[in-house]
């Protein structure tokens, strides 16, 4: 469906081009949210920046989202569903959700280098990952920009999603764009010709082009693929 994530950000940009007199901030999910945001933080032009999110993975499953935790948010989201079906244990997703939240604050040092995140107060916030499962984690990262307050109106904005998934994300934001709900759904990879896993010196660049990190020796040396 999609050669890229390059490809699919631009198809969301253009479906996003409303938005572009609102002056909005973009926040991408890292890491293979980053190269989507990119695209359309530069089509709108808008900054770019990040929500720090990570999944808390079932075990011996780790891709499954059993919940999920972000920055600056105290709570973990849990997928009921999951942790029901799997007879998941509470002391297991303790011990994941700080190992995740670790994960968080190493990310928070290398992506930022110091620096707060963009000020959201009275902005419209685009959030934009490379594509939705389970949803849990874009559901927590979408309850945290809520439970801040700060954002006057929060759009999701996903390439693709299960209809179910989209249709319940949906009512966690003030709009919503997807460019295609298949079903069956199986995996986000299986929609994109190339979805090579993105590293890490690709968000520390991506963020320094679109304005949102500082300048690093790393970022410099890298050139994103187009």
């Amino acid at each position: 469906m999609f050669r890229n994530r390059t490809e699919a950000g631009r198809a969301l940009a253009r479906r996003l081009g409303h938005l572009r007199e609102a002056a909005p901030v973009v926040l991408a999910l890292p890491r293979g949210g980053v190269p989507v945001g990119f695209e359309v933080a530069t089509a709108l032009p808008a900054p770019l920046d990040l929500l720090l999110v990570r999944k808390v993975g079932a075990p011996g499953f780790p891709e499954l989202a059993a919940g999920a935790v972000a920055e600056q948010h105290p709570t973990m989201l849990i997928n009921e569903d999951v942790v029901r079906d799997l007879g998941i244990s509470r002391s297991y997703l303790e011990q994941e959700a700080a190992r995740q939240r670790a994960e968080i604050e190493r990310r928070r040092g290398l992506y930022r280098h110091g620096r707060a995140p963009l000020p959201l107060e009275g902005r419209t916030v685009i959030l934009v990952d490379d594509g939705v499962a389970t949803g849990a984690t874009v559901r927590v990262a979408l309850q945290a920009l809520a439970q801040s307050g700060a954002a006057r109106r929060i759009v999701l904005a996903v390439p693709v999603a299960p209809p179910s998934v989209a249709e319940a994300l949906r009512g966690f934001c003030d709009e919503a764009v997807f460019l295609a709900t298949p079903e069956p759904f199986g995996a986000v990879g299986s929609f994109f010709a190339d979805f090579t896993q993105v590293e890490d010196a690709e968000v520390i660049a991506l963020l320094q082009r679109g304005e949102g990190g500082p300048p690093s020796s790393g970022a410099a040396a890298f050139r994103p693929g187009r």
